[in-house]
């Protein structure tokens, strides 16, 4: 039976890759998707034929957990119905942090046996001992850390935190977790309270390092999490010898670091800054150079005009317009361009929104043509052939201060060249600034002109102005 388990696993692991593989597409990520979700399954149900499991059958421990289980995927079927696009980075927090709460939930257990005696998964050892602490911090702080982030991407928690000699007390919650890890790592038996100190001082240090941490640097912070979930879950997989979780949580733990280094590398920051530095929260002050020129107010119809008697326009959307819900609008006024002739394309930011591929995922919504959708580095040379420039929603990804001004705290982030077009439109609904806190001077530069309001109403406005002509 063993052998069967182990080849099944196998098999799924092999088509659970090809599903993460098939992700990186937009054309293929649905099929994806659905191929490692049909493996998890099958990896799940395997486990059912578990020796341990399997003689298990009519326990109270086997109904637990297929009371668990449904009701679990109950909740999660029904919220994946109805959670909003917008609403989607929160869902990816929240799971983030149910990932490595489940994999801390799994090292608690087996510490808890050690501490009574018993054998744990795989028997007493230290080498055992060593992984279950491993993962049990690495998922606690994960799961605290992402209920951190989902308060904040959520609005429960308007402001970031930063108390007084905070990173001072980061680094001596680090230490006590080290020291409480240390012992529970190496006694014999486990101490029962060293276990509930070692799990308390992790939590509250996901929590603390996470609170200081602001909206702007949230995609790197959501990606991080979910790798530092996947490696939980590859320990515990040691812990109770399972190939299943120990082959997906690596994947999942590599794959997500690779993508946290590209969106550190994004925003050419890295990932010790983004952790340890203020950038993005309300406490970072940052360094401003005199700003030329003035805001310059448009109308819905001039816009419209401007766009539809040019040749190439190309839309920039950040999280404003995912606020707005404006992505649908979006596509009916592009429809609109192209059927006049216009080149339209979509320039999407690395780092533009609450989460990795977030605009991706909402223009894809839409059915806005995947070829369109361009990313960074494809899209920059086209802006100073472009017509128009409409930005709708984004701030910090198209501030030219990113190029210009050494002491901002954007300076050296790769940006769209939106100040290149020939002309820009911003839709914005005031006068606020981006998630770092400071001025975007492509609002006052000479070609420039603002359309304020909400977004799915401005394109809204846009779309009778192009139909009037």
């Amino acid at each position: 039976m063993s052998l069967i388990i182990d080849t099944v696993y196998f098999i799924t692991a092999a088509v659970f890759i090809i599903g993460l593989k098939q992700m990186s597409s937009p054309v293929t990520a649905h099929r994806g998707i659905v191929w490692a979700g049909v493996a998890m399954v099958v990896a799940s149900l395997a486990t059912f034929g578990a020796p341990q499991i399997a003689l298990d059958i009519g326990s109270i421990n086997l109904q637990l957990m297929l009371v668990a289980i449904i009701a679990g995927s109950a909740v999660a079927y029904v919220s994946a119905k109805r959670v909003a696009m917008t609403d989607m980075p929160q869902m990816i927090a929240m799971y983030n942090g149910m990932g490595g709460g489940a994999a801390a939930a799994i090292a608690a257990v087996e510490l808890v046996k050690l501490s009574g005696g018993e054998a744990g998964g795989m028997g007493h050892g230290l080498t055992i001992q060593i992984l279950a602490v491993l993962g049990a911090v690495i998922g606690a702080v994960s799961f605290s850390g992402s209920a951190v982030a989902f308060a904040k991407l959520q609005g429960l928690m308007k402001k970031t935190l930063r108390l007084p000699l905070h990173q001072v007390i980061n680094i001596g919650l680090f230490i006590a977790v080290c020291v409480f890890g240390y012992l529970v790592a190496t006694s014999s038996p486990v101490s029962f309270d060293h276990v509930i100190i070692f799990f308390v001082l992790a939590i509250i240090l996901g929590v603390m390092l996470t609170l200081p941490i602001g909206g702007a640097d949230m995609p790197v912070v959501i990606s991080l999490f979910n790798a530092l979930t996947g490696l939980a879950v590859a320990f515990e997989g040691f812990v109770l010898n399972n190939a299943a979780m120990i082959i997906a949580g690596t994947v999942v733990g590599s794959s997500g670091t690779l993508l946290t280094q590209l969106m550190a590398k994004a925003m050419n920051r890295p990932i010790s800054n983004v952790l340890f530095s203020s950038f993005g929260s309300d406490s970072g002050a940052a360094a401003e150079e005199d700003i030329e020129g003035s805001m310059k107010e448009i109308q819905a119809n001039d816009a419209a005009i401007m766009m539809a008697y040019g040749q190439k326009v190309i839309i920039v959307p950040g999280y404003g317009m995912a606020v707005a819900q404006a992505q649908h609008k979006l596509k009916e006024m592009g429809d609109l361009l192209e059927a006049r002739g216009i080149d339209v394309k979509y320039a999407i930011h690395p780092v533009a929104g609450r989460m990795p591929g977030h605009m991706n995922v909402l223009l894809a919504e839409a059915g806005v043509d995947y070829d369109n959708i361009l990313d960074l580095e494809e899209i920059n040379p086209e802006f100073p052939t472009a017509d128009v420039a409409l930005v709708i929603g984004a701030n910090d990804v198209v501030n030219p201060v990113a190029r210009s001004n050494p002491d901002s705290p954007i300076y050296g982030m790769p940006i769209l060249d939106a100040d290149k077009a020939q002309n820009v439109i911003v839709i914005k609904r005031g006068k606020g600034s981006g998630f770092s806190g400071i001025e975007n001077h492509l609002f006052y530069a000479d070609n420039t002109q603002m359309l304020y309001g909400d977004g799915q109403k401005a394109v809204a406005e846009l779309i009778a102005g192009i139909k009037q002509l």
